[in-house]
């Protein structure tokens, strides 16, 4: 008698909560935690070749001393922050991990632009090897970041939307940060470099 009241209890409670959005939340809420750590990686793909591209820079133009610093500094403070998956739900925190990322993008352009200053540097095999791995990177973080942007959308349009916003409030759920639309120009442009000039002769 008690489990078949159990079963007629259980009935509609199982048929309010899938109208009421909580279950889309939990899907939606796990595809942004995976497009998350898919960003992660790309940036830390791109912090990995920095150093190699530093040295490699600094073989050739270590008068280029204040760019290589700028980098180096930029690389150092990307790693300060704790890139958590509870810093999504940090709009602070996740700010402040955006500027750090766009800080090292605009200080790598930076580093390849002084590069075109130095032929050799530019015909060095190693160079052009990490550049295009670099520009790769790049690529590869903004298809990531795009697919977090959409994922962050579809989740924040669920806790809005009623019914779900009553169960988003009942369930203490927040809205996700996401990129900032007056940043993402600037962070995802990929750094380019001009090697139509032919490079210069080695001197004797």
């Amino acid at each position: 008698m008690l489990r078949r009241l159990l079963v007629v209890l259980m009935v509609p409670a199982v048929l309010l909560l899938s109208g009421c959005g909580y279950n889309t939340m939990q899907s939606q809420d796990e595809q942004v935690k995976a497009a998350w750590s898919e960003v992660l990686n790309q940036y830390q793909r791109r912090a990995d070749l920095v150093p190699n591209l530093v040295n490699t820079v600094k073989g050739y133009a270590a008068q280029e001393e204040r760019v290589l610093t700028e980098v180096t500094a930029a690389r150092a403070k990307v790693g300060t922050i704790q890139a958590t998956p509870e810093l999504i739900n940090d709009p602070q925190a996740f700010a402040k991990f955006q500027q750090a990322q766009g800080e090292l993008g605009g200080a790598l352009s930076r580093l390849l632009v002084v590069s075109e200053n130095y032929p050799q540097l530019k015909s060095d095999a190693a160079f052009r090897d990490l550049q295009a791995q670099l520009e790769g990177t790049e690529n590869r973080i903004t298809v990531a970041r795009n697919r977090y942007i959409q994922s962050v959308q579809a989740y924040n349009v669920t806790l809005r939307s009623f019914p779900s916003n009553l169960t988003a409030k009942a369930f203490g759920y927040q809205v996700k940060p996401n990129f900032a639309v007056e940043n993402e120009k600037a962070i995802a442009q990929p750094p380019t470099v001009d090697f139509s000039q032919p490079p210069a002769a080695k001197p004797n």
